[in-house]
């Protein structure tokens, strides 16, 4: 039979639910950004980490940046290079984020979204 869990391990365990449906509901235009971010600075940078996407980002809710690599990640569109580096923001204290760049795949979704945007008639 399996154990209770106490009242702290209980609300921790809300708590948790709570933060991760907070970064789901995130807007489909933050995931836009994010994803802008990374392909904007990955066709120009052969490495880049999120203490560089966050110096050109909007302020966002807190965990969605790793969030949002973690999935493109996971999609195949961007790759670790196997580094890592310090992280710049303040609440972290330093902590290890890796270093990436794109993937072949997402290379070639950059290019066909200038493509495609290249396309497109002035306004």
């Amino acid at each position: 039979m399996p154990r209770s869990l106490t009242p702290a391990e209980r609300l921790a365990s809300a708590e948790k639910d709570l933060l991760l449906e907070d970064l789901a509901d995130q807007s489909s235009w933050d995931r836009f950004l994010v994803e802008q971010a990374v392909f904007h600075y990955g066709t120009r940078h052969d490495e880049f980490s999120a203490n560089d996407l966050r110096d050109v980002l909007p302020e966002m809710s807190h965990g969605f940046l790793g969030a949002a690599v973690n999935s493109l990640r996971t999609a195949g569109v961007i790759e670790h290079t196997g580094r890592v580096v310090p992280s710049t923001l303040g609440s972290t204290h330093g902590h290890r984020i890796g270093v990436w760049r794109l993937s072949v795949k997402g290379r070639v979704i950059a290019e066909k979204r200038r493509a495609r945007a290249q396309q497109r008639p002035a306004a």
